[in-house]
């Protein structure tokens, strides 16, 4: 035997509404729903079923819309191309900045072209952090609304819970309505079956077995129509269940995705934050190692230069110097 005891049907729907409720998306009134009027028609098959089932359908369109609009608002965006973008613009920068320098001197075109770029851009240790604080906003917002996700479909799938406890009513109510048309089918073949065994000669009392039979004929019709209404009911809420079954899979199959996708991008940042560090480090130190470089390359330029033309004068005072010495 199962240890799972089902809920009744207004468990689920209480259960259900509460969790709108918390989320602030649960409307202050709802709606009669169209189908009420008919269920009127064959409330006297079961009252207290009809009852909860016209409730529950009441419901219906509150959850169906609930989860259209709230799923439709579950966007990340598009901060992902912000971060690509921010690695493409780090790496076409730092290549344009060390051909800058290639050739040892800064022309003003180069000088002005630099400072527009930490203006619009940002140098590139601030363009790191940028790409850290987007990843950090991505995760945490992407956390918030698995959360959000997660209480809906929660709440949805009781909301199906109510529903599957509809079509049980709905078919026991449709199984009184069949019960009620057969006993109505039977009186009519019995009033039936009256007229056409009269012998008698008496107009008037073949007309009131005539006037019986038309009635049961016409509590026949009813009890047919009530019946069709009993079946369209059950017949609909189970294709309804089955419908949503496939879908609410689906839907369960991407919320489970988007929960790993989550659980990853931690994970990966977690363990790859210090990797970020590095490369922020490394960049800004690549150029501080790029100017040394080229300063200790001046410096020695320089140097040699000066001390060959150091030579070049000195060699021509000393002998300007010897000629007017000893002439």
């Amino acid at each position: 035997m199962s240890d799972v005891a089902a809920m009744t049907p207004m468990q689920y729907l209480d259960k259900a509404t509460s969790q709108l409720r918390e989320l602030g998306v649960m409307p202050a009134k709802v709606e009669p729903a169209p189908i009420n009027s008919l269920l009127e028609k064959i409330s006297d098959l079961d009252q207290e079923k009809i009852a909860l089932i016209a409730r529950t359908l009441g419901q219906a369109e509150v959850f169906n819309e609930v989860v259209r609009e709230q799923t439709a608002q579950m966007e990340i965006g598009k901060r992902y191309q912000q971060i690509t973008d921010g690695f493409n613009s780090i790496r076409d920068d730092a290549k344009r900045l060390v051909d800058q320098v290639s050739d040892g001197k800064l022309d003003w075109l180069e000088r002005g072209s630099n400072i527009w770029m930490k203006i619009a851009r940002g140098d590139i240790a601030d363009r790191f952090d940028k790409i850290r604080q987007i990843y950090l906003s991505v995760t945490k917002e992407t956390r918030n609304q698995i959360e959000r996700e997660t209480k809906i479909l929660d709440a949805y799938r009781d909301f199906r819970g109510a529903l599957k406890q509809a079509e049980v009513m709905a078919l026991e109510v449709l199984k009184k309505a069949e019960d009620k048309l057969d006993a109505a089918r039977k009186r009519l073949d019995e009033a039936s079956a009256k007229v056409a065994a009269y012998s008698g000669s008496e107009p008037a009392e073949r007309a009131k077995l005539e006037l019986e039979r038309d009635e049961q004929l016409r509590r026949l019709q009813d009890e047919e129509k009530r019946y069709q209404i009993a079946k369209d009911l059950a017949d609909n809420l189970t294709i309804s269940y089955n419908t949503s079954e496939v879908i609410m899979a689906r839907l369960m199959q991407t919320t489970s995705a988007k929960e790993r996708v989550y659980a990853q991008a931690v994970t990966f940042f977690s363990t790859n934050d210090s990797v970020l560090t590095a490369l922020k480090a490394s960049f800004t130190g690549v150029f501080g190692l790029h100017e040394s470089t080229k300063t200790l390359d001046a410096m020695k330029e320089g140097m040699s230069k000066s001390l060959e033309d150091l030579g070049k004068i000195g060699d021509k005072v000393q002998e300007e110097a010897v000629r007017a010495g000893y002439g």
